[in-house]
Order: structure tokens, then C-alpha cells, then sequence
């Protein structure tokens, strides 16, 4: 049976997550409090309580090369530094490829770690119960 792995946020760092854990033989679920990915990439007019966001206009400081994921580069016809949608377009397309979206659980904000039984490793760690606001799983 694969370890169960809890990730937190479907933006940049928790889709290589997701991808990394698949890739490592881990059993990720990837607990998203919006209704979609992209984090910080996904601009929204309305500013919501406890939600970083970046401004509309904003684009890449960073070359699309040195910019994308090193298993899968980004799109010939993009520009060389990206504006936000596009950039956004890209993580889309990322978790499309790897089909990382049944990983991920919309709109589940409710997380709650708490102690749970020592596991039997040698490192001294604990099995942690993960609550959200509709279901409880347990990880270790």
C-alpha cells in the first residue's frame, strides 16, 4: 500500500508536489481551498480575506526557458516573458499532462493536522490524522 501524502495548495509548489509524490510511488491528495489551480497565478479582481494575489498586470521576471518545469517546457508560440494568464495557461496545461487535477480536492479549506499514534520509523515521527470540513484521513 502507498504512503498517503497531504498537500496543501494546487499552485506552483503543490503541483511538482503532487507530480513528485506520483512519480516517487506516493498516494498524494492535494487539499485546494479556491476552485482552482494556479495560487498566486490565478488573479482575481475581488480581494478575498487571507488570499495573497498579484496584480493584473503583471508579467514573468524570468525567460519562459528558465521559467518552466524541466519535464515539460513551455509552448514554442509563447512569449518569451509571460503575463499572468498565460503563465497560468502553462500550469494548466502542466496539470492536464500529468493529469494531476484528480489529485486535488476543490474547495477544501478546513485542514486540520493533529497527533495521532508514533509510527514504527526509526526517525522519531508521528502519524498525523488530517481533518477537512468533509472528510477525516489518516497519513503516516
Amino acid at each position: 500500500m502507498a504512503k498517503r501524502v497531504a498537500v496543501i495548495g494546487s499552485g506552483v509548489s503543490g503541483l511538482t508536489s503532487i507530480k513528485c509524490c506520483l512519480d516517487e510511488g506516493l498516494q498524494p491528495t492535494c487539499f485546494e481551498r479556491s476552485d482552482d489551480i494556479g495560487g498566486l497565478w490565478r488573479f482575481k479582481e475581488k480581494v478575498e480575506e487571507g488570499r495573497a494575489s498579484i496584480y493584473q498586470s503583471v508579467f514573468t521576471n524570468s525567460s519562459k526557458e528558465m521559467s518552466c518545469f524541466s519535464d515539460f517546457p513551455m509552448p514554442e508560440h509563447f512569449p518569451n516573458f509571460l503575463h499572468n494568464t498565460r503563465f497560468l495557461e502553462y500550469l494548466k496545461l502542466y496539470a492536464k499532462r500529468f493529469d494531476l487535477l484528480n489529485y486535488i480536492k476543490f474547495k477544501d479549506s478546513g485542514l486540520f493536522l493533529t497527533d495521532s499514534v508514533p509510527t514504527p520509523f526509526s526517525t522519531p515521527q508521528k502519524a498525523l490524522n488530517v481533518r477537512t470540513r468533509n472528510s477525516v484521513k489518516r497519513s503516516g
